[in-house]
C-alpha cells in the first residue's frame, strides 16, 4: 500500500500489519500526519499539533521493538485527543480563551492508557466553549467543519474528534460524553462510537483545581470515535485499563459472558411527540432488518419512558450547572455561549435545592426500570435524533434552535442520566436538499455490556458498510 493510502487503514488493520513488521509505527504515524496537514486547514478539527512529538515517539516505539520489546495492542495506531483532557505539556483549553495557558502537568488516565497500549497522539481536537454544545465553535480555536460539507454541523462537543477521524486524521479519536458528546459527532460525521456506562473508563484531569459536581461525575464518560465497530472492540480494552486516580472505576473485562440463545432486541420508533423524519425511519428499518438477518430476535415493543428519565436528568444537570458552573460561563464565556446557556435554562428549567436532591434520588428509580426491562431485552434499538442532523449554529437560533438540537435528543441524555452504555452507528446516507448526510441509530445495552452494543453495531455495519467509503471520494 502506498504512503498516500496508509491513512485510510482502520486501527485493527494497522495493528495487523505493524505487529507482523509489515509496517512500522513511523510509517503509519507519518501517513496520518501528512493527511492531517492536507485536510485539517479546511476542517479545523485538530487545533493543537503534536506531530513532532508523535514522530519522535513512533521512532522510539520502533526502536524498542527492534530491541525485543513486545508491541502493544495498539502499536503504531495514530490517535487524537480532545482538548478538554490533560496531555502532558499541552494546554487543556476546553475551548475557553482564559484557559489557553493551562498546561497539563501529567496525562489523564485515557491518554496514559492509549499510549501504554502503543498508540501515538498526533494532535488535539476542537471542542466548544466549556465542552457544552452539540456544535463545535469557540473564540479561541474557531469553528470546526464537517467533512461532508458546511451544510451539517460537525456535532459537539467532540466535534473535532468526529470530523478528524472520518477525514482520515488518525484511526482513533478520543472524546467524552455528558449528554451526547460522543454520539452527536458520530452521528453528524458518519462515525461509530459507544458511550460507555458509568464507571467503565477511568477519568480525571491532573490539572483540575476542584472536583466536578456529582451529576457531572455520574453522567460524563470518556470514549472513542472510530470509522468501524471492529476498532471499538480492538481499542476499548486498552481504554478501560484501571487507574487508581479514578476511585470509582469498575475493573471489569471488556467482553462479558455470552448469552444463551438468540439475543432479544427491543425495537422502538418512539420520539415522544417530535416528528420522525422519513430518512430516520428508513435508517431504523434498515438497522432492524440487518440485526434480524444477523440472527437477533428483534421485536417492536414499548420501552420504559426515556422522555421522563431524560428530561428529569437534564433538568437536574442544569441545576448543578447553575450552582457550580454558571459563574464561570458568565465570567469567561463569549456572549454566544452565555446566550445559549440562558436558553438551556429555559428549555430545561433547573431543579434547585430539595427538588434537585429528590430528582437525583429518583435516578435510581429510572435506572431500575430500565435494568428490569433490559433483563428481558438486553439491547434496545431506537432513534438517536428524530430528524437528520442540524446545521452549524442551530443552537444559537433561540428557543426553537435549542429545542431541535438538545430538546429532541432525549434518547441521548437519558442514557447518561441512568449510566447505561449506548452505541451510535450510521445506517443510511440521505440525499437531502442541502447535500448528502449520514443518518445514525442508537443501540442501548445492559449495564456493563458495551461489548454487546458494539457487536450489534458491527452486525449492522457488515450489511451497510463503513460510511467513510462514501465520504473519501468526495473530499479526496
Amino acid at each position: 500500500m502506498t504512503q498516500a493510502k496508509l491513512w485510510q487503514l482502520d486501527a485493527h488493520e494497522i495493528v495487523a500489519r505493524t505487529r507482523t513488521g509489515e509496517l512500522s509505527a513511523e510509517e503509519t504515524v507519518g501517513a496520518a500526519i501528512e493527511r492531517m496537514e492536507a485536510v485539517n486547514p479546511v476542517l479545523n478539527a485538530v487545533v493543537q499539533n503534536c506531530a513532532e512529538q508523535a514522530m519522535d515517539r513512533a521512532r522510539a516505539l520502533d526502536k524498542a521493538r527492534a530491541e525485543g520489546a513486545a508491541p502493544g495492542p495498539l502499536f503504531g495506531v495514530p490517535v487524537t485527543i480532545k482538548v478538554n483532557v490533560d496531555q502532558t505539556g499541552y494546554a487543556t483549553t476546553n475551548g475557553v480563551t482564559a484557559l489557553k495557558d493551562m498546561i497539563a502537568p501529567d496525562d489523564a488516565p485515557v491518554v496514559r492508557n492509549l499510549q501504554e497500549a502503543g498508540a501515538v497522539v498526533i494532535g488535539r481536537t476542537n471542542t466548544p466553549e466549556f465542552s457544552f454544545r452539540a456544535d463545535t465553535d469557540n473564540p479561541l480555536h474557531g469553528r470546526t467543519f464537517n467533512p461532508w460539507g458546511r451544510h451539517i454541523s460537525p456535532g459537539g462537543s467532540s466535534g473535532g474528534a468526529g470530523a478528524a477521524v472520518m477525514a482520515g486524521i488518525g484511526a482513533l479519536a478520543h472524546g467524552n460524553d455528558i449528554g451526547g458528546s460522543l454520539r452527536f459527532p458520530a452521528a453528524a460525521n458518519g462515525a461509530v462510537t459507544v458511550k460507555p456506562g458509568l464507571g467503565r473508563v477511568p477519568a480525571w484531569n491532573p490539572s483540575q483545581k476542584a472536583e466536578r459536581g456529582m451529576l457531572a461525575q455520574s453522567m460524563s464518560v470518556q470514549g472513542l470515535i472510530t470509522r468501524s465497530a471492529a476498532d471499538l472492540h480492538l481499542a476499548m480494552p486498552s481504554l478501560i485499563a484501571p487507574d487508581p486516580r479514578d476511585p470509582f472505576h469498575v475493573p471489569l473485562p471488556w467482553l462479558g459472558a455470552p448469552l444463551d440463545g438468540p439475543i432479544r432486541v427491543a425495537f422502538t420508533k418512539a420520539t415522544y411527540g417530535y416528528d420522525l423524519h422519513p430518512e430516520v425511519e428508513a435508517a431504523l428499518d434498515t438497522a432492524r432488518d440487518a440485526l434480524r438477518d444477523a440472527g437477533y430476535l428483534v421485536e417492536e415493543v414499548e420501552t420504559p419512558d426515556a422522555f421522563e428519565a431524560g428530561r428529569a436528568g437534564y433538568r437536574a444537570l442544569m441545576g448543578e450547572v447553575w450552582a457550580l458552573m454558571k459563574a464561570d460561563v458568565d465570567a469567561y464565556g463569549s456572549q454566544t455561549v452565555r446566550d445559549i446557556f440562558e436558553v438551556y435554562f429555559q428549555e430545561f428549567p433547573p431543579f434547585h435545592g430539595t427538588e434537585l436532591l429528590q430528582v437525583m434520588a429518583k435516578r435510581s428509580h429510572y435506572a431500575r426500570e430500565w435494568s428490569l426491562f433490559l433483563e428481558q431485552y438486553p439491547l434496545v434499538l431506537g432513534p438517536f435524533l428524530p430528524q437528520p442532523f442540524f446545521g452549524p449554529d442551530r443552537d444559537t437560533e433561540g428557543a426553537e434552535g435549542v429545542h431541535e438540537v438538545l430538546g429532541a435528543a432525549v434518547w441521548s441524555y437519558a442514557m447518561n442520566f441512568m449510566g447505561l452504555p449506548a452505541a451510535c452507528v450510521p445506517t443510511r446516507l440521505a440525499n437531502l436538499g442541502k447535500g448528502p448526510q449520514p443518518i445514525s441509530v442508537q443501540i442501548t445495552a445492559r449495564r456493563w455490556r458495551e461489548d454487546m452494543a458494539v457487536d450489534a453495531a458491527a452486525a449492522i455495519e457488515t450489511r451497510i458498510g463503513r460510511m467513510c467509503t462514501h465520504l473519501w471520494p468526495r473530499i479526496g
